[in-house]
């Protein structure tokens, strides 16, 4: 017998939680969101919430409809080694924002992103946390955080550039120019020794 006050597994279940995670998700962002919370707002067991999605990460791309999921993509990414990780990682990022089957959530997570800062917010942890972060951890780099956002800040410029301001003749540039100028930079940025900038208050 479900316990008092929690819906029980079946229809609309699962369209409930979701719910309940994208407005966790959005009111709290990724790290304040909590499997636990949703559950409640769901009037679930957390233990169906775990059941249904797994991980808290597999919750958010489904809750989300975020194009691409980490637990896929990262390994994918880093399976054949650090060499020309930039250069899959930009692909990917390109072939998520060409497939008209994943460009339209996509689009509509930057541009809440650019008007909302709760969304900049939620967006900002989940890639940092999910993707990003978990390619520069894998690399075993010194200053992966920073590694991370120089990476990130490369990819969401040219997202917003290319596809959403569509400024030319970036926007209309091939795959393969963009990749030939691009991946490079972001190859630096993952495994180059960066440079360390002189401390002024030094000597």
């Amino acid at each position: 017998m479900a316990r008092t006050g929690r819906r029980p597994s079946g229809s609309g279940t699962q369209d409930a939680i979701l719910a309940a995670a994208m407005t966790a998700f959005t009111e709290s962002g990724y790290d304040g969101a909590t499997m636990r919370g949703i559950a409640r707002a769901a009037s679930v067991d957390p233990a169906l919430v775990h059941h249904y999605y797994g991980t808290k990460e597999e919750l958010f791309v489904a809750a989300m409809q975020f194009p691409i999921d980490p637990a896929v993509i990262i390994p994918a990414l880093l399976e054949p080694g650090p060499d020309g990780l930039g250069e899959r990682l930009l692909r990917m990022f390109l072939g998520v924002w060409d497939s008209p089957n994943t460009i339209s959530p996509f689009l509509a997570l930057i541009r809440g992103a650019m008007s909302h800062e709760a969304s900049a917010a939620m967006l900002r942890e989940f890639v940092g946390e999910a993707i990003i972060g978990r390619l520069t951890a894998a690399l075993d780099v010194d200053r992966p955080t920073l590694r991370g956002t120089l990476v990130g800040s490369q990819l969401i410029g040219l997202g917003i550039a290319r596809y959403v301001i569509r400024i030319e003749p970036l926007a209309s540039a091939s795959a393969d120019e963009v990749v030939a100028a691009v991946a490079p930079t972001l190859q630096r940025y993952l495994t180059a020794e960066l440079p360390r900038g002189e401390d002024p208050a030094a000597g």
